[in-house]
């Protein structure tokens, strides 16, 4: 495992920070805190920084045609004006809100906007995976998992990479972009669950592709950012200055740096002390860039 050099690019600590995505017209970087029920936005060359407030909870962001915001919320998605800052109502949720909210979401290669759900009682595996395609919500699964995370495709479009937290695994599908249709479910990876094991490295998170396929996922819990090849080989691991990733985007004029969200909230206070940066929002430099990710066609 190696150390990267990390600079922390936003120093509040979010209680639940997530979903980073670079914006490239305006060169900045989007995340939400989940807990924070806010949108956060940083210009990293100038250091401006902007932040939205939400009615519930924002989970996963896409940037659409005119360059604003689509925000799934615990309440349903809505469309956030960066420039005049109104927020309005697009879909409202299609699940009971007290016991489930939107999670994770990408953008496909065609421009439709996929977003898992959490099951927060996290006794069954009832959560649900949604596809906003075109102003229109459809569910393309139902159960199977309990806490959607990690979608990404790679480059040609042709796989769907997903992950259930809360199973510690990652499946990979075949992916139709014509039709938006995911088949042949196979699991890529399946990451050790005994969370009191000496060798306990987290379970999987948010993620991102690379230019060449490869697939890097925060480990929650593991203090760790895991990078794996197509055939689920282990290719890197990058240790991180919090135990608790939440979620990664590729960044920056060239796609070369990589941002890191994380979570503070509900840690234990001997914990916080051991990690001082959780809650932050850190980067690092790659050599392999990553893929521009699609924006929501509406």
């Amino acid at each position: 495992m190696k150390s990267e050099k990390f600079t922390v690019v936003h120093d509040a600590p979010m209680q639940v920070g997530e979903s980073p995505i670079w914006h490239p017209v305006e060169s900045a970087l989007y995340w939400v805190d989940i807990d924070g029920r806010t949108v956060h936005r940083l210009h990293p060359a100038s250091g401006k920084y902007s932040s939205w407030k939400m009615a519930t909870e924002p989970s996963a962001l896409a940037v659409d045609q005119d360059n604003n915001l689509v925000v799934a919320t615990r309440a349903g998605f809505v469309y956030l004006n960066t420039t005049t800052g109104d927020v309005e109502d697009m879909i409202p949720a299609p699940y009971d809100t007290k016991i489930m909210r939107f999670n994770d979401g990408r953008v496909d290669p065609a421009g439709r906007f996929w977003v898992g759900t959490i099951y927060e009682p996290r006794d069954q595996q009832k959560a649900e995976m949604y596809v906003l395609d075109k102003g229109q919500l459809r569910q393309a699964w139902a159960g199977g998992m309990t806490n959607s995370n990690g979608l990404a495709w790679s480059p040609d479009g042709r796989t769907m990479y997903h992950a259930d937290t809360t199973s510690h695994r990652v499946d990979a599908y075949d992916y139709d972009v014509a039709s938006g249709l995911a088949s042949n479910q196979r699991n890529l990876v399946a990451f050790a669950d005994d969370k009191k094991a000496p060798d306990y490295g987290g379970r999987p998170d948010g993620a991102a592709m690379d230019s060449e396929g490869n697939y890097w996922v925060a480990m929650f819990e593991g203090a760790r950012i895991v990078k794996l090849s197509p055939t689920s080989e282990l290719l890197a691991e990058i240790q991180l200055p919090v135990r608790c990733p939440t979620a990664v985007c590729f960044g920056g004029p060239d796609l070369r740096t990589l941002y890191v969200t994380s979570a503070s909230h509900g840690r234990s206070h001997a914990e916080l002390e051991q990690y001082p940066h959780s809650g932050k929002v850190l980067a690092f430099h790659v050599d392999v860039p990553g893929i521009e990710q699609p924006e929501y066609q509406a």
